[in-house]
């Protein structure tokens, strides 16, 4: 009698149901590689529900009002939960998704000073509709296909240093000038020196964290986090030590608490474009679309070729997952938490054997488990979490090596695209002047069709992009 499919997975206690759906014997993996991968990668990412509220509170909206810390927490580890388990199932891929560190600065610092929150969110659902019609459109794949890898790399070069850059000033330990516009820098280091016992727990977070990450400590962001606020809540509860920002480290009440839905649907379509002005909203609504765009662009491909499942440079099943991560900004408006989008910490869960689905399953249950700690996470300083935006900043400098500099075509239009993001506190910026200095060249040089159509269609968009409010005030 010859051995079928269905009796090897039934000797290795494998459930026909579960192989078919995930394919886990056709991706050659098991399920115990798939639950270490998932719990590996939910301990790599665990670290945004602590980030989100630092970035998401650290600024006002329009009318001042600042957005509750637990509130933030609850928002971030529910959206994590269920956009990552729906990856898993819907996707099959071994990609988690969560709020999106870069993207939240969209929010924070651009849109959110000059609408509400609710508003701010309705932008963010719209969005995720603006996405997903592309996904679904293939647009969004051949616009994928059509930007040259080195601005790619660049783009996510300048989220590196825009997000080492939010650390640096959450943390104290860079601050604006008092008189800048009479000062030779816009900024210096602390109060033009380092002082005090915030700015020494930042800085041992961080050397902790680079050694901890040097040494390839399995979850070294978190476990950094965990001891530097430990240190924090010993010298604000035990010595007095105050000066912490907006989030001191006192101990809770309680560890475990239920979870507040406070932001949950507090979404407003259609305000922004009253109180920003129709103009500006759309730009924010642009903006959001295409930093949401580049940021899973990349994420998607590297992690998908590091599990071996991309073919010839393309992923299987690549339209379900575009879909999944353009729902993820849907979601992240409604909870309340910013655009989600794919992490790419995802590939930690990778390299301990994650090839399937399964493994994003297991990481979105563990995000829902965290819902029940969200006063333990209300814990952490900035001081605390904001190394971990420097260090992601600098893993993600690491892809300069694969920009190919001596080339004269891209050596100024990357160096725009990875400057201008950090320099402006804008991903958008930073991609504009890339493409649009990218196609100067081209068209410059005699190479027009190199640039190719779409690129000059983007170019084009980007310069009424910048000229926008010029333009409006030709017109009043």
């Amino acid at each position: 009698m010859t051995r079928t499919d269905d009796d090897d997975r039934l000797a290795r206690g494998l459930p026909p149901v579960l192989d078919r759906f995930f394919s886990i014997t056709g991706r050659q993996t098991t399920v115990s590689r798939e639950v270490r991968g998932g719990v590996t990668t939910f301990v790599a990412m665990a670290y945004i529900v602590l980030l989100n509220p630092l970035v998401l509170g650290a600024s006002a909206d329009v009318t001042g009002a600042r957005l509750d810390p637990a509130q933030i927490t609850t928002a971030t580890a529910l959206s994590a939960a269920v956009m990552t388990v729906l990856m898993g199932l819907v996707g099959n891929a071994p990609l988690a998704v969560a709020a999106g560190v870069g993207i939240n600065g969209v929010v924070a610092f651009q849109m959110a000073p000059a609408m509400t929150w609710a508003q701010a969110f309705g932008l963010v659902v719209l969005e995720g509709v603006c996405i997903v019609l592309m996904a679904a459109s293939g647009v969004r794949e051949r616009i994928m296909n059509a930007i040259p890898l080195p601005l790619k790399t660049a783009i996510t070069v300048g989220i590196g240093l825009y997000l080492a850059l939010v650390g640096l000033v959450s943390a104290g330990f860079v601050t604006r000038v008092p008189d800048s516009a009479n000062s030779p820098v816009p900024v210096r280091l602390g109060e033009g020196h380092l002082a005090g016992w915030p700015i020494a727990v930042f800085c041992f977070g961080l050397l902790l964290m680079v050694v901890l990450v040097a040494r390839k400590v399995a979850g070294a962001l978190l476990i950094s986090i965990a001891v530097t606020t430990v240190l924090a809540v010993v010298l604000h509860e035990g010595f007095g030590v105050g000066g912490w920002g907006r989030t001191d480290p006192a101990l809770p009440d309680h560890v475990l608490g239920a979870p507040d839905f406070g932001l949950f649907g507090t979404v407003d379509l259609v305000g922004g474009f009253v109180s920003a002005g129709p103009i500006a909203a759309t730009v924010f609504l642009f903006t959001l679309v295409l930093s949401g765009f580049f940021d899973a662009m990349g994420t998607i491909t590297s992690v998908s070729q590091e599990a071996g499942l991309a073919k010839d440079g393309k992923v299987p099943g690549m339209g379900r997952i575009l879909f999944v991560d353009g729902a993820g900004a849907i979601a992240g408006g409604v909870t309340g938490s910013s655009p989600n989008t794919v992490f790419l910490e995802s590939a930690a869960g990778v390299g301990e054997g994650a090839r399937t689905g399964l493994a994003s399953v297991v990481t979105g249950g563990m995000f829902a488990i965290t819902l029940l700690f969200t006063p333990l996470m209300t814990v952490v300083p900035a001081q605390a979490a904001a190394p971990a935006l420097v260090v992601i900043g600098g893993m993600m400098m690491a892809q300069c090596r694969g920009i190919p500099w001596t080339d004269s075509d891209y050596t100024i239009p990357v160096f725009l695209t990875a400057a201008i993001i950090p320099f402006t506190y804008s991903i958008t910026n930073g991609v504009g002047a890339g493409l649009i200095s990218f196609v100067l060249v081209k068209t410059c040089t005699g190479r027009w069709r190199e640039a190719g159509w779409l690129l000059t269609v983007l170019a084009a968009v980007f310069a009424v992009y910048f000229g926008v409010h010029g333009i409006e005030l030709l017109f009043r």
